[in-house]
């Protein structure tokens, strides 16, 4: 039986929870902004996981009657909502900042609280990795929007710990630093933020899959059917882990139907032996029928990339 991918959603959930703990505590002792901050988007990570595990069941679901293409795409809709939960964590974490500025408050142990911020990072980043491995053998846009999110909180809480342990050094007034490093952080998780959600929209506009498996797509074909080959028509299309390509294939008029049968299964294998999770549709037309040729701009885009490519 082949490995869910969920299972390392329940590591994000997991990990979530205890770094949850660890940041709330460090800033319950210290009254810190800026870890302040850091435990509101591990509280966004929480949630961030739950939404994950409730996308990726829906697009592990097989294909149904009014599903055809599967639900593939529900791994969009998760990466999208968790880039808006991430940009109102950040605006939470400036609004916190706000007070600070206007009456700037030195943190009080604050040496321990960065050494269960440490902790915490060191949970997160452990987990992120597996995650990110886990994001590769599936091919899972969710798994890696969420691995993502937490490599950005290890970074924060590292640039976040960087910057609070300068004042275990300096005077009181040096504690407008607490909310300055708070905001820096914010900007840095709206960044993260706005590239989760560009990532879900392009999925969800049905973005041709990108140049380098456009190429893959067009040396499998020429590798299986003749260098010659004359094809045009080609679409492609990704939703979550599943890729979808169809395109026309025109061969002689004179080539039977099984013959015909027998390269197309010999292309769609070839393909499918180097990307991952593929959907091949060919339609096969006569070479010598001028009415083969009325789509060269269907899909074009594809077509004009590969040409551009092997110019």
């Amino acid at each position: 039986m082949s490995e869910s991918p969920k299972k390392y959603i329940y590591y994000s959930i997991a990990a979530s929870i205890i770094t949850l703990i660890l940041k709330f505590w460090a800033w319950h002792i210290t009254d810190s902004v800026g870890l302040l901050s850091d435990a509101m988007e591990t509280v966004v990570n929480l949630v961030a996981g739950i939404l994950a595990l409730g996308a990726l069941t829906m697009a592990l679901k097989p294909a149904d009657p009014n599903h055809t293409y599967g639900h593939g795409k529900a791994e969009y809709f998760s990466s999208g909502a968790e880039g808006m939960l991430i940009l109102i964590a950040a605006v939470g974490i400036i609004y916190a900042s706000i007070d600070r500025f206007i009456s700037p408050s030195v943190p009080t142990n604050l040496g321990f609280g960065l050494i269960i911020a440490i902790l915490s990072s060191v949970v997160n980043f452990v987990t992120a990795k597996i995650m990110l491995k886990g994001a590769k053998k599936h091919d899972s846009i969710t798994l890696e929007a969420d691995a993502k999110h937490l490599l950005t909180d290890v970074w924060t809480s590292i640039g976040l710990v960087l910057g609070l342990g300068v004042m275990l050094f300096t005077p009181p007034s040096w504690a407008i630093l607490d909310p300055i490093i708070a905001v820096i952080m914010a900007g840095n998780i709206i960044f993260t933020g706005f590239y989760l959600i560009k990532k879900s929209y392009s999925g969800l506009m049905d973005n041709a899959l990108p140049q380098s498996e456009l190429n893959i797509i067009d040396k499998a074909i020429r590798d299986s059917a003749g260098q010659e080959t004359i094809y045009h028509g080609l679409r492609t299309r990704k939703a979550g882990s599943q890729r979808f390509i169809d395109f026309h294939l025109l061969l002689p008029g004179e080539v039977t139907i099984n013959k015909s049968h027998t390269l197309c299964n010999k292309i769609e294998s070839c393909i499918k032996d180097e990307l991952n999770n593929c959907r091949v549709t060919i339609h096969v037309e006569p070479e010598e029928d001028k009415a083969s040729y009325d789509c060269d701009e269907v899909g074009g885009l594809c077509g004009f990339m590969i040409k551009n490519n092997n110019s």
